[in-house]
């Protein structure tokens, strides 16, 4: 394995942590649903565990948790403009639509997060010794809850939008209601609503 790549995975899985504690903060300023703000409200504290996990990893590791690569930075802005986008849409005074925005920026911003913590379960399986101890511990920490901030959110946002669509949805989404932990299981929930109606 590349070392020096393996590091810059490290960096840029914490930056999206890091990031995803604003954007959670963000997108529960732009929820309407009751459920949903429980739900993210959860998200949020879980996240910031993962940022406290990937300091002990880095820590560990032996890595500087303050050193900036050119990854870093794009991640950062990255999630930078998923909040300027949502708190643009909370300005556009229309709740239900900055709802919609915060649960895309949700999706986009866990979809890079879900990938980081895929590709730390694959580094820790090809590591030895103290790096694959540190790494497979912090995925089996975080790994169930990870996927659940994906998956649950994208069947919110895709039964949010079939709302304002003006159809059935099903809310809250069968994802969430079936507790999705696996793309297999989110594919059925998917499937499941199509029945359901």
């Amino acid at each position: 394995m590349k070392n020096e790549q393996v590091a810059e995975l490290l960096y840029q899985a914490l930056e999206t942590e890091k990031g995803g504690i604003q954007i959670y903060e963000t997108a529960l300023k732009c929820a309407v649903n009751d459920e949903l703000k429980e739900e993210w409200q959860e998200y949020l504290e879980q996240t910031r565990t993962h940022e406290q996990i990937m300091l002990e990893v880095m820590e560990q590791m032996g890595l500087d948790p303050e050193t900036e690569t050119p990854g870093r930075e794009v991640v950062r802005h990255i999630g930078e403009s998923l909040v300027e986008a949502m708190e643009m849409a909370l300005e556009a005074g229309k709740p239900e639509a900055a709802q919609l925005v915060a649960c895309e920026c949700v999706v986009l911003a866990e979809t890079k997060d879900h990938l980081n913590w895929e590709l730390i379960h694959e580094v820790a399986d090809k590591s030895k010794g103290e790096q694959k101890q540190a790494l497979t511990a912090a995925y089996e920490r975080v790994e169930e809850e990870e996927d659940k901030h994906l998956y649950h959110t994208t069947g919110w946002g895709r039964e949010l939008w079939i709302e304002t669509l003006g159809m059935p949805a099903v809310l809250p989404p069968p994802e969430e209601e079936q507790d999705v932990k696996t793309a297999i299981g989110a594919a059925r929930a998917k499937k499941s609503r199509k029945r359901s109606k």
